[in-house]
């Protein structure tokens, strides 16, 4: 639980009763968010619907249902991917996936291959980089800036998806390794200017104006990251371009659906994605590490230590 900004505690909290829609599921790992969950950390998030401290946070959580409720549309013993988690009472739920238990109604909880097992709490990035690239209309990215978990997701899909391998920008040395199937370059290297779809996830709102710069005529730029800042562009430009900008939300259903068939599948690789492992009584140390160090692509929280 955040108790306040950059204030960690583990305590126990009482979950509301289930009802016949939902199952009791206990989760065996949770992944920590360096976008959105920074921003909880740090008490930079905007005040959505249902912002405030106390909070659980996590949205990338995978467990076994214990109990289904009748009428749920589970069973006992699944695997599922649980998306968060809002069970909590007076504490905010937001998102809630952090918690060795939760209740969530049965139609949240996405059963899994056993095969993907960790893995599978990589399913809500993966979903949020296929909604920025499949809506209807845009091209797959040709270029992608940033290349952490998020960055080499979308490199990933954009070739599972039968598009051609982007280049990447990457400035941190320490990141620019790992590319399976695409190029990773400094963008100070990069001299074209013809890119057709550029996918944004560095979360820098000073880049737009090199990004516009970057444009083939009639190319779009996708902001998927999450931006704590005012962006801002200069507009001729992006006039004599014709350029587009579109954000990226929150994935949908359909999303999920996809990148789960994909991983399963086999043709979405997620292997080397998970590079840092902590049991949940180290969550303090493992929240830093996931916000601090460079090295780390995606913090996962092991929920099977005695509480």
């Amino acid at each position: 639980m955040f108790e306040q900004p950059e204030r960690l505690a583990l305590t126990r909290l009482e979950l509301a009763a289930p009802t016949d829609a939902d199952v009791i599921v206990d989760i065996q790992w949770s992944g920590i968010s360096t976008g959105t969950e920074r921003l909880l950390w740090t008490g930079k998030m905007p005040m959505f619907p249902g912002m405030g401290y106390p909070l659980v946070p996590g949205y990338e959580s995978v467990g076994r249902i214990r109990e289904a409720g009748s009428q749920s549309g589970s069973k006992a013993g699944d695997l599922v991917f649980v998306p968060g988690a809002r069970c909590y009472g007076h504490v905010h739920g937001l998102f809630g996936g952090a918690a060795s238990t939760v209740v969530v109604p049965g139609a949240k909880a996405l059963v899994v291959d056993e095969a993907l097992g960790e893995q599978a709490t990589l399913l809500a990035l993966a979903a949020t980089g296929h909604h920025a690239i499949v809506a209807p209309g845009s091209a797959l990215p040709d270029l992608i800036v940033g290349h952490g978990v998020l960055g080499r997701l979308l490199a990933r899909l954009t070739v599972a998806l039968g598009g051609a391998a982007p280049t990447v920008w990457e400035t941190n040395p320490e990141r620019a390794e790992g590319a399976i199937g695409y190029t990773v370059i400094d963008p100070a290297s990069d001299p074209r200017r013809d890119y057709r779809s550029i996918c944004d996830v560095s979360g820098d709102s000073r880049l737009l104006d090199t990004l516009i710069s970057k444009l083939a005529p009639g190319g779009e730029i996708v902001l998927a990251g999450f931006y704590s800042e005012p962006l801002s562009f200069a507009f001729p430009p992006a006039f004599m371009r014709e350029a587009r900008i579109r954000v990226a939300a929150q994935w949908h259903e359909r999303d999920l659906l996809a990148t789960k068939h994909l991983a399963e599948s086999g043709a979405l690789n997620l292997d080397g994605l998970i590079t840092h492992r902590r049991p949940v009584t180290d969550a303090d140390n493992a929240y830093r590490t996931a916000f601090g160090d460079p090295a780390c692509l995606k913090m996962i929280l092991d929920w099977s230590t005695p509480q």
